[in-house]
């Protein structure tokens, strides 16, 4: 097993995806401060190429492909975000890549992965095991599995984002960042406690899917049914072995949103801000809402995941 990832590695992230990944805005609403007595800066992952901040780790793990692993090809297994992230960076550095995609998975992000030359392969994502397939195509084919989260170089990649924010804003008192598998809260965490020791973080997952929360409070990786919810991108079963040693040593706590309050934080991003945000990316934001006691008067970073939703999708969440 490869060491675990530091700020050092982050470090070295930032300069190896320069050439690819967007340097992302920061955006801030006056009514959004208002409303919660707080100054609050959104880190806004949603512009990042293919959509999300996936794209930062899956760029800085292909680039430090040998040779022979890009003639040969890589696999990744995903819901869509890192899936895309994947088949882009693999067409940069024209690479094979072949990703394992659930069937009901957001016909948007199944066109795109396709769109950048990734060959997809589905499955059911409530009763086959993506992580068993991954091996096996990788076993079968030569591949190099490059997993969405629990991986030293995507761990990495993604604490480049919090990495951007924290150098054009300057100290905060509290961080919210979207949890899944937990490579951006890991990175972020990485990030984080060097840039900004004394700021509180906490990583913010589907109420339906508590793993991570369970995982924080019992002290080893909880293992969950995939969890019924419309954050596609925060279906996961359970926290990764790097993930989990960062998060359990940097987190300040771990919260939950609903899917109702998902809704209603993607309604404000869509009204007050003018922006698109998929379920998963607003599960920081629903946070801050569900909790203004924790930002009152502070300076609160809230990291936007991604933006990939499809536009008829949108509207039904909506009501439109």
């Amino acid at each position: 097993m490869s060491l675990a990832p530091t700020f050092d590695d982050v470090e070295s992230a930032a300069a190896r995806i320069a050439p690819y990944a967007a340097r992302t805005p920061v955006m801030r609403s006056r009514v959004i401060n208002e409303q919660l007595g707080a100054e609050v800066v959104f880190k806004c992952e949603n512009f990042q190429r293919t959509g999300a901040f996936k794209f930062r780790g899956a760029v800085n793990a292909l680039s430090q492909f040998s040779a022979e692993q890009r003639q040969a090809g890589v696999v990744a297994y995903s819901s869509g975000n890192h899936a895309q992230a994947v088949a882009l960076a693999a067409s940069i550095f024209d690479i094979p890549a072949t990703i394992v995609m659930p069937h009901d998975a957001p016909a948007a992000k199944v066109a795109a992965t396709k769109g950048y030359g990734g060959e997809v392969v589905s499955y059911d994502r409530y009763t086959e095991d993506r992580e068993e397939i991954g091996r096996i195509l990788a076993a079968e084919r030569g591949l190099t599995l490059v997993p969405p989260y629990d991986h030293p170089h995507v761990i990495a990649g993604q604490g480049t984002a919090a990495r951007e924010l924290l150098e054009e804003v300057g100290d905060l008192d509290a961080l919210f960042v979207p949890l899944g598998g937990g490579g951006l809260l890991s990175g972020t965490i990485l990030s984080t406690r060097a840039l900004s020791p004394n700021c509180e973080l906490y990583g913010v997952e589907p109420e339906a899917g508590n793993d991570g929360q369970r995982s924080l409070r019992g002290g080893s990786i909880v293992h969950i049914d995939t969890p019924i919810t419309i954050a596609d991108g925060a279906q996961t079963q359970h926290l990764g072995t790097y993930t989990f040693d960062i998060i359990r040593r940097g987190v300040t706590d771990i919260l939950t949103a609903s899917d109702g309050e998902l809704v209603e934080a993607m309604r404000t991003f869509a009204s007050v801000m003018k922006v698109v945000v998929e379920p998963t990316g607003c599960l920081g934001f629903a946070a801050v809402r569900n909790h203004p006691n924790r930002v009152r008067g502070k300076r609160v970073g809230v990291i936007i995941s991604g933006g990939n939703i499809d536009t008829d999708r949108l509207a039904s969440l909506l009501g439109g």
